[in-house]
This record gives C-alpha cells, sequence and structure tokens, in this order.
C-alpha cells in the first residue's frame, strides 16, 4: 500500500448521536443478515466464517453457500438497499424507515426469492434484553446521510488495519466487521494457548468465546458508538490481560486505558481532527500491540516485519 491513504479533512464527522437510533437499527439488521451466512457456513477458529467485509458498495457477506446455491447478500450503503446476488439473478430491497421484524420478514422473503433458506436463529446476540427479532415492531429511523459517512470512515479505517496487518508474520486475522459487537476488527495472535476464557458475553453462549480466546491474542478495533461507548471510538485489548497493563503509555496523547471497559481507546474524533490521522491511527495500533506483545513475551522479531509494499514479496529469514 503505498502513499497516504487519505488527508485529514476527508474522514467524515460522525456523532453518534446524532444518528443512535439509525446505528441501533443498521446493528439489528446486521445481526439478521450476518445469522444467515452463520447458519450456512462451515465453521471456522474464531467465527470468522461469520463476519462482514467492508466494500467500495457498503459491507458484504461473500459468498454463502445454500443447499445448491451460492448467495451474497450486500448492505449497499452507496444506493441504501439490501441486495441479495445468486449465479442466476439480483433482487433487492430499499434500506428505509422500518421495524426489524419488518427487515426480516423482507430478508427472509429476498433469500427465498433467490432459491436459499432463511432459518436463523431469532434473536440478537451480544446485545443485553433485546427482543426477539420478529417481536420487534416498532418502526426505526433510517438516515441515509450518517450510514454515507459511517461507511466513508469504515473504508478509511479498513485501509489502515489493512496496513497494520501486513506488519506481522504471525497468524492475523482478516480486517472484518463482526455482527454481533458491531465492529471492524483485526487482531494478532502469538501462536501461544491462552488461559480459558471465563465467557459472561451477554445473550452468547460461553462456548463460542472461550474457541474465539482459546489463544493469546491483541486485538483492535472500531466502535461507532452504542452500548457503554457514547461516541465513535477505535480500541484495543489483550487476552490474556497481562499484570500492569492498564499502567502503560501508548501513543496518540489523545489515547488513554479506559477501567469500565479494560481497553486502550482512542476517540475517533482525535483522528478526523489529526493533521496525520493515518499516522495516529498506526501510532495507536503500533503500541497498543506492542505493551500486549512485551508484557506476554511474544517473540516479536520472529512474528513482526515491515509493513507490505505492493508487487514487493516479503523476504525470507534464513
Amino acid at each position: 500500500m503505498a502513499g497516504k491513504i487519505s488527508e485529514a479533512n476527508d474522514w467524515p464527522v460522525l456523532p453518534y448521536a446524532e444518528w443512535a437510533d439509525t446505528c441501533a437499527a443498521l446493528h439489528l439488521w446486521t445481526q439478521i443478515v450476518g445469522k444467515y451466512r452463520l447458519a450456512h457456513t462451515p465453521w471456522i477458529n474464531h467465527a470468522w466464517h461469520a463476519t462482514y467485509y467492508v466494500t467500495p458498495r457498503g459491507i458484504t457477506t461473500g459468498p454463502v453457500p445454500d443447499g445448491n446455491n451460492s448467495i451474497t447478500l450486500t448492505f449497499d450503503l452507496k444506493e441504501h438497499r439490501l441486495v441479495g446476488e445468486s449465479a442466476d439473478r439480483t433482487e433487492h430491497f430499499d434500506l428505509e424507515d422500518m421495524s426489524v421484524a419488518d427487515f426480516l420478514t423482507r430478508t427472509t422473503s429476498l433469500v427465498e426469492t433467490l432459491g436459499g433458506h432463511m432459518d436463523i436463529h431469532g434473536a440478537p446476540n451480544e446485545i443485553p434484553d433485546a427482543r426477539p427479532f420478529s417481536q420487534d415492531d416498532v418502526v426505526r429511523p433510517y438516515n441515509r446521510g450518517a450510514v454515507g459517512r459511517y461507511h466513508r470512515a469504515l473504508l478509511l479505517i479498513s485501509q489502515v488495519f489493512e496496513k497494520f496487518r501486513t506488519g506481522f508474520l504471525g497468524k492475523v486475522s482478516p480486517v472484518h466487521l463482526f455482527w454481533g459487537s458491531f465492529d471492524l476488527a483485526v487482531t494478532r495472535f502469538s501462536g501461544q494457548e491462552a488461559p480459558l476464557h471465563p465467557g459472561g458475553v451477554p445473550a452468547l453462549p460461553d462456548e463460542i468465546t472461550q474457541e474465539a480466546y482459546s489463544h493469546e491474542v491483541s486485538s483492535a478495533g472500531f466502535w461507532p458508538g452504542g452500548g457503554d461507548v457514547d461516541e465513535p471510538m477505535f480500541y484495543s485489548y489483550a487476552y490474556p490481560v497481562p499484570p500492569d497493563f492498564s499502567d502503560h503509555a501508548v501513543t496518540p496523547a489523545s489515547a488513554y486505558f479506559e477501567p469500565s471497559l479494560g481497553e486502550f481507546v482512542l476517540p475517533y474524533e482525535a483522528i478526523r481532527k489529526s493533521a496525520s490521522p493515518e499516522s495516529d491511527l498506526l501510532s495507536f495500533l503500533q503500541s497498543t500491540y506492542a505493551v500486549t506483545a512485551d508484557l506476554l513475551n511474544w517473540d516479536r522479531e520472529t512474528l513482526e516485519c515491515d509493513f507490505g509494499m505492493p508487487r514487493i514479496p516479503r523476504k525470507v529469514n534464513v
């Protein structure tokens, strides 16, 4: 990835309070579509088989095997519609003010029209006290302008995350969006087994959490807001949590450790206003990773490498 990804003024304003209801609706809608992928895709470690990927059009499931079919569902956040594609046809419906129950009905019809089967678990995950999708009949607003800005932010953030991902020779996750917690994430692994995770994530089976954290991780990501976070925020955490994790300084200066979350955080607004947003975000990713790697005694010399460049293969250490 050569050159600068963006200039400071490319990063859109994203005040969570102005689109909180739309964001909550979009989160629940992505859970419905994500559960369709989850229901039909064989399990991959750390639930990587169930996530979304950011595209220039929006976020997509990629191909989902469904019997003899292969169906892709995409939230087109340019034209604001849910698009379903099979080998033979394309169908869509508009994203607009509607209830979660209505979205479920429309999505089910779309999938069945494409020859698929919408046999999903009918309740949200990782949301405390959430109603089953079919019973959530309150009409929720859909703010196209805010969704478009969110998509623009995802595109910029994912490019930085992708660059960060290339600086690691060990196991590293794709850059993907988890619909459970509604965060864009990238995770590095030391390769060492971790203590059994205690679980306890709301509306998520412990066996899923324990499998996801079966090995040591340094994970970073981005939330648009919601839950315990009232503004868009970057985060970074470790599992297991090393002793004195919170006592270590990270960069840039606007980053800090949030005790209520047990994570380092960096406000999105600080990056948006930065004269060098890419550099500052990379600094946050790298400095928080370094704290984890040093405290957990990762073999950094073996695991790390220079950031990747187009057309230049990585050097082999011999």
